[in-house]
């Protein structure tokens, strides 16, 4: 006996439903994560420091920004997406914290967008 969906997933996404799908895309690409905290809109994936995040970058592409200094440390936040499935794709927003002045790879420092 086997199990199979007769039906594809709501339009409108759940929070489990999309950490579920995150959750596949991580463990499939060996993507690190310290946190991760589904939302129906996205899923918020917090890494270690901006290596991690620039392996998320490699593997999903996306666009990446720093936001401003404060007290001495930056916010680099990636915004990417799990590879289209049934129902489309789910966003994910990657973040890690870097010191100012710390060396932060090109790609992720300007920005590029990578597929």
């Amino acid at each position: 006996m086997s199990v199979q969906p007769t039906h594809s997933p709501p339009a409108g996404a759940s929070a489990r439903t999309n950490a579920v799908a995150v959750e596949v895309t991580r463990d499939y690409l060996n993507l690190p994560a310290l946190a991760v905290k589904a939302r129906p809109d996205a899923v918020h994936v917090t890494v270690a420091d901006v290596c991690d995040l620039s392996r998320w970058m490699f593997a999903l592409g996306g666009r990446a920004h720093t936001g401003p200094v404060d007290d001495g440390a930056v916010l680099v936040t990636l915004r990417t997406a799990t590879p289209d499935r049934p129902g489309g794709a789910v966003p994910i927003v990657v973040h890690a914290v870097a010191v100012e002045g710390e060396d932060v790879l090109a790609d992720v420092h300007s920005g590029a967008v990578l597929a």
